[in-house]
């Protein structure tokens, strides 16, 4: 099947949640208001059911798998307040109609992660686990995640890590001439900064803290790591280096990435890195217009949306150890 592994849809009863929240993450009409971004304008076609169906069918797709938008930072709302929003993301996407798919969210607030939780959404028909990239920088988070983990390993389901929220705005420290009032025309971040800097960032760290910590503890767990892991399987030569790199060359073939927002000069330079193998089509949408990058034979675009999609989702006869 031609796959997209990586897509947003918001379900209408996931809106209203949204729009009754009187703190973010909350919309306000079509405007989503979160920490650590400025005001977003969200276009209404982006969460039309019928639209984004004929879209998926237009992109030559007979799968695309949608998940919860983890920068909104719902996994990490205290449980009664995640709750109901996990609840309604959940059934929503599970009701929408072919090719669309869904990967599960798990409340990350409460004193322990809830692996039967996990295993209902996985029973009802989620493809797999996704976490935010936050929850998965350090040997601690990996550790809290385990129990999490565990379940997807032992059902035979992969990991999906998506960046999460952005850091909320740092109040600007003070200045000499503190009594004028801050023009308009001063600089602030950019409205792409949350997504070129701490997104990156984020996947960058969690990939990292993946190979250190996740993989030892779950040997046999699929894993995705959405926007190409940061890029982080490029810094190998650094790695080897500050002697971190000692079983460089060999290719973890149950660690997988994603390919959106990149095109061909980032995949053909990760596909160098890491063997074409494990590298799987995803779009983003609609943050990003899905991109197949130009590799220079057929084979490899079949193999970044069919072959190397059905590895990550499920084991094959013939798949590699």
């Amino acid at each position: 099947m031609a796959t997209d592994v990586h897509q947003h849809i918001w379900p209408p009863e996931f809106l209203a949640l949204l729009r009754s929240r009187t703190a973010p993450p909350r919309l306000d009409g079509w405007t989503l208001h979160l920490p650590g971004e400025p005001p977003y304008a969200v276009d209404p076609a982006d969460h039309d059911i019928a639209a984004r169906t004929r879209l998926a069918r237009a992109d030559g797709l007979d799968l695309a798998l949608v998940s919860l938008s983890s920068p909104l930072g719902i996994e990490y709302l205290p449980p009664t307040e995640a709750a109901p929003l996990l609840s309604a993301f959940h059934d929503g996407a599970l009701d929408l109609p072919a090719p669309f798919g869904v990967w599960a969210s798990a409340c990350l607030s409460a004193p322990e992660p809830d692996p039967e939780a996990l295993r209902r959404e996985l029973a009802r028909g989620c493809v797999g686990l996704q976490l935010p990239a936050t929850a998965l920088l350090d040997a601690a988070g990996w550790d809290r995640c385990a129990p999490l983990l565990d379940v997807a390993a032992e059902q035979d389901k992969p990991l999906f890590v998506h960046p999460g929220a952005a850091p909320a705005h740092r109040p600007p420290p003070p200045r000499a001439d503190a009594a004028r009032p801050l023009s308009a025309a001063e600089p602030t971040a950019p409205a792409w900064w949350p997504a070129l800097v701490p997104y990156v960032q984020q996947m960058h760290a969690s990939w990292f803290a993946f190979r250190a910590f996740g993989r030892p503890r779950h040997p046999h767990l699929r894993v995705c790591f959405a926007a190409l892991a940061g890029l982080a399987p490029l810094h190998g030569e650094r790695l080897v280096a500050r002697g971190g790199g000692r079983d460089r060359g060999r290719v973890d073939y149950r660690a997988f990435y994603e390919t959106s927002s990149y095109g061909t000069r980032a995949v053909d330079a990760l596909v160098r890195a890491v063997g074409i193998d494990v590298v799987v089509s995803g779009s983003d949408r609609p943050y990003a217009a899905p991109v197949l990058p130009d590799l220079g034979a057929d084979a490899a675009v079949h193999a970044l949306r069919h072959a190397n999609p059905a590895r990550l989702l499920g084991p094959t006869k013939g798949a590699r150890p």
